[in-house]
């Protein structure tokens, strides 16, 4: 009973117990010569969903029709201009970092702008500031392709003590974002704001400061998740954030963060982040092609709401 109530109460679980048993499944058929390079691999592409991941669990934490569906433009446009910002001088660095910083926070005043003064639903403003944003980075990279600087490229694809320093930097934004949603009285905000905005307004909460920061934290995220991208694959593609638009979301669904809003969880993003890049490792191994990776998702998704009906229920 008490391990069914922790599954219940702690839904996060569920999402590392699904990465567990694919591993185990994964390293089997491969007859475990794989095990380490799968697991650092999974490590290192995980952190960029991890990133991203906790971006869009803000925005989906202030309630229902709030959603980012610029997060793959904002990546792209933040790799293009950073790198080409920095042309290839590592004492440009620090300069490329904050340029992309500076890329997310007029992103996310724009799809705010969007969103309040013209009254435009989320989704609705997101995906128009999405367009705008991929035609700025289609325009500023002209089909280059220009690398990183070398003293990054190593940093992106190196380690320490064995874990990927991608890794390692999610890991670090992971602990400032639990420390903002538990520790800080933005956190109580944006959970008040996704239990009911009525009420959150009533309680003299600032929800539309609130809601500003939050896009703005949501495309600065997005633009060094694409920094790092960029840098870790040599270089910057116009495709390089498409599919992180459904796997932001989906690891924010299924790592037991609520759809309706109101309540986050981000050790969950870590497990779901892990569980959907070794269920593509998976398919891969197994000879499934990309059509049906997307449906398996879709489904994963489904069912993952349809369990966290069953555990609202049960509660």
């Amino acid at each position: 009973m008490n391990l069914r109530r922790q599954f219940v109460e702690k839904p996060w679980i569920w999402s590392f117990a699904a990465t567990i048993i694919v591993w185990i499944t994964t390293v089997l058929f491969t007859g475990g010569a794989s095990s380490f390079g799968l697991s650092q691999a999974a490590l290192t592409f995980a952190a960029f969903s991890v990133i991203v991941g906790i971006g869009q669990m803000f925005v989906i934490t202030l309630g229902p029709g709030n959603i980012d569906l610029s997060v793959p433009a904002t990546m792209t446009l933040s790799g293009t201009l950073a790198l080409k910002l920095m042309d290839v001088q590592d004492g440009m660095i620090l300069v490329g970092l904050l340029a992309s910083i500076a890329i997310g926070l007029i992103i996310g005043i724009g799809n705010y702008i969007l969103i309040k003064l013209l009254r435009i639903p989320p989704i609705i403003a997101t995906l128009s500031m999405s367009f705008i944003v991929q035609s700025v980075a289609i325009w500023s990279n002209r089909g280059l392709r220009i690398k990183p600087p070398e003293t990054l490229a190593e940093f992106a694809t190196s380690g320490l003590f064995g874990i990927p320093n991608v890794a390692l930097v999610a890991l670090v934004l992971s602990g400032l974002a639990w420390l903002m949603l538990e520790k800080s009285i933005y956190g109580r905000w944006i959970s008040a704001i996704g239990q009911s905005t009525f009420a959150a307004r009533m309680a003299g909460i600032p929800v539309d400061g609130t809601r500003l920061v939050t896009y703005m934290l949501c495309a600065v995220l997005a633009s060094v998740c694409g920094y790092l991208l960029a840098s870790f694959s040599g270089g910057a593609a116009l495709n390089m954030g498409s599919e992180y638009l459904l796997m932001s979301i989906a690891v924010v669904v299924i790592g037991g963060t609520a759809v309706a809003g109101g309540n986050s969880n981000i050790p969950g993003i870590w497990g779901a982040s892990l569980f959907m890049f070794l269920v593509v490792s998976m398919l891969n191994t197994y000879g499934f092609g990309a059509g049906f990776r997307l449906i398996l998702t879709g489904l994963i998704i489904i069912a993952v709401i349809l369990l966290a009906g069953g555990r609202q229920s049960l509660r």
